[in-house]
């Protein structure tokens, strides 16, 4: 059934608007704070202070692997490979971009953003490789 993919492209999906939302604060509190002025960013958004620009750098992340994310899933139904080691990985994938968030805006660590971002490449290639093995 393809509800079982439905539902975690539904969460990345939400996933996305609520990083939209985080951005949209940070810079919001940016600019009353007075750290940055609008005349400031209109060509660069390096004068925003680090929070922002962390939390801009994970927004524009949500649109790197996800497009693979979103052209899997998509391949996923239109083959059929929908069972529930695809739904799994589907779910692994979108529990990585949350915790790559927080990371990503939080502490900032490398070594872990980097490390939870290879499981996240890992789940995607298992579901390549799921979809390679239903039509072959």
């Amino acid at each position: 059934m393809t509800l079982k993919l439905v539902y975690p492209t539904l969460a990345l999906i939400l996933w996305i608007f609520i990083v939209g939302v985080i951005l949209m604060l940070r810079r919001k509190e940016a600019f009353t704070s007075g750290a940055v002025r609008p005349e400031d960013v209109t060509v660069s958004t390096e004068r925003y202070p680090v929070p922002a620009r962390l939390a801009s750098a994970n927004f524009s992340n949500q649109f790197e692997t996800p497009v693979v994310y979103f052209a899997l899933i998509m391949l996923a139904m239109e083959v059929g490979a929908t069972g529930y080691a695809m739904a799994l990985l589907a779910w692994l994938y979108v529990a990585t971009r949350v915790i790559h968030t927080f990371i990503h805006i939080g502490p900032n660590r490398l070594p872990v953003r980097g490390a939870v971002y290879g499981i996240g490449i890992i789940a995607l290639f298992g579901m390549w490789l799921g979809i390679l093995l239903a039509v072959i």
